[in-house]
């Protein structure tokens, strides 16, 4: 049983080695190790912290968002509203400016037309008056050429005048 269980200057070096390893890491390497580790805590503290806050500020500027997202909403319904009443108003105006122009064309077409025909009426009283004028010159003339035919006029023309 000699291998299972160790001998007591092995078991005394091993204990020292052991302890003084213990305390050499005590003092080297597990200070600057905790060190080392509440720095890592205290860092991922701080992103925490920092995610929390820029978290509540995203919330915040989301909010902000939705909030100018509706008003640019209204605000485009209100300018879409405001351009269809003008166009309405610009084409109902048009519309009215259209019928006043094409009421004054036609009244001055009509104006022309009357215009015309009166002129066209007195100048065909003036050529049917200088033609009879003309005929009657031709007929007088061939009546009045023969005495006997001037006296039947006259006597005629006497005739058919009727006294008062």
């Amino acid at each position: 049983m000699g291998l299972v269980m160790p001998d007591f200057g092995l078991l005394f070096w091993m204990v020292l080695s052991f302890s003084l390893l213990i305390m050499l890491l005590k003092t080297f390497a597990w200070k600057p190790i905790l060190k080392a580790l509440t720095a890592r805590e205290e860092s991922i503290e701080k992103a925490l912290q920092s995610a929390v806050t820029a978290k509540s500020e995203m919330l915040k500027l989301q909010a902000g968002n939705e909030k100018l997202l509706k008003e640019a909403m209204t605000e485009r319904e209100r300018i879409v509203k405001e351009a269809r009443e003008l166009k309405d108003s610009i084409v109902r105006d048009a519309k009215n400016i259209a019928t006043i122009e094409a009421n004054k064309v036609m009244e001055e077409a009509k104006s022309a037309i009357a215009r015309e025909r009166t002129e066209a009426v007195n100048e065909m009283k003036a050529v049917i008056s200088t033609f009879s004028i003309e005929i009657a010159e031709k007929i007088l003339n061939e009546h009045l050429s023969d005495s006997k035919k001037q006296k039947e006029l006259v006597n005629n023309y006497l005739e058919n005048i009727k006294l008062n």
